[in-house]
């Protein structure tokens, strides 16, 4: 997905809103959003948002020196996603269909996303969870939920994208809900945003279940070309791709690949083309195989076009 310019107040934003959350010093502020600006201005708009979100917060690390500045955001929300936990395992296998339950948790965790805003109080947590529990929640397509299922059972290797740090407790109940022995969960390859690392799939105990490896790139998102050998030929064997999140989506949705992109439209770009609404669940295929036939939600066409 390329970068329109509604992004860019968006990406000035996060750069302010970041440096703001990590650091007092305004001399800090001021360097990053200098910066920042003056790589807005010479940006690609051909290249996505999350390759923009790279450099932004490279500048913050090295801006305060700090490799991992989300870090202690990183931490609360593992542990808020853990202490809720077993009541939501409970809600998922009371629920009369235990697989459709999982898959609107792990989308009600995509709500712990600091790249789109800097604070998110524990109430907003629950709160999103009870809007995906709700039985008639807006844009939640059963009908795509049902493909994944289908896909599901026809693939024997599946890689499952995660996202951010405390989602990934979220994800953990529905990898539970699926295959585990053909499933392997992709991480980050260092530290980015509030991103998920291996030592958050270490903490959310998903390092027991399944394999784990990460994508050997910094990116908030999975850009292919910046990822290791390894991940990339790991991502071209599989028969299966679940990519949690608005930053897989944006730089997933052209593979030619099959693809399920989990997540919350957060921003309007995202929404229109996706054709949600912003806040509403997105369970959705990527364009190459809604172009096969899928009954999932197709990719804006529009877009579509300017991709090719």
């Amino acid at each position: 997905m390329r970068t329109y310019l509604e992004c860019v107040p968006c990406f000035v934003r996060q750069a302010l809103d970041a440096s703001r959350m990590v650091t007092d010093d305004p001399a800090v502020h001021e360097r990053v959003l200098r910066e920042t600006l003056r790589l807005a201005a010479e940006m690609p708009f051909d290249r996505s948002p999350p390759w923009m979100g790279q450099r932004i917060h490279k500048l913050l690390r090295d801006a305060t020196g700090n490799p991992d500045p989300y870090r202690e955001v990183k931490l609360h929300s593992n542990a808020l996603a853990l202490e809720l936990y077993p009541t939501l395992k409970q809600r998922v296998r009371t629920s009369t269909d235990p697989f459709a339950a999982a898959v609107r948790m792990a989308i009600a965790g995509n709500v712990i996303d600091f790249g789109c805003r800097s604070r998110l109080a524990d109430d907003e947590v629950h709160q999103a969870i009870e809007d995906a529990m709700a039985p008639h929640a807006p844009g939640f397509d059963n009908g795509a939920v049902d493909d994944l299922r289908r896909a599901l059972e026809h693939a024997s290797d599946i890689l499952y994208l995660a996202d951010n740090a405390g989602e990934i407790v979220f994800d953990r109940l529905l990898i539970e809900e699926m295959p585990m022995d053909r499933i392997t969960l992709v991480v980050r390859g260092g530290p980015v945003i509030n991103d998920a690392t291996r030592e958050d799939a270490e903490t959310a105990g998903i390092i027991s279940l399944v394999k784990v490896v990460d994508n050997g790139s910094d990116v908030p998102g999975t850009i292919l070309e910046c990822c290791s050998p390894a991940f990339r030929a790991r991502f071209e064997q599989c028969d299966l791709v679940i990519a949690k999140g608005q930053g897989n989506y944006e730089t997933l949705g052209g593979e030619d690949q099959n693809i399920f992109f989990l997540f919350k439209a957060k921003c309007p770009v995202i929404a229109r083309d996706v054709g949600s609404e912003v806040g509403q669940m997105v369970v959705c295929r990527n364009r190459s195989q809604n172009e096969a036939g899928s009954r999932a939600p197709p990719i804006h066409r529009e877009t579509a076009d300017r991709q090719r």
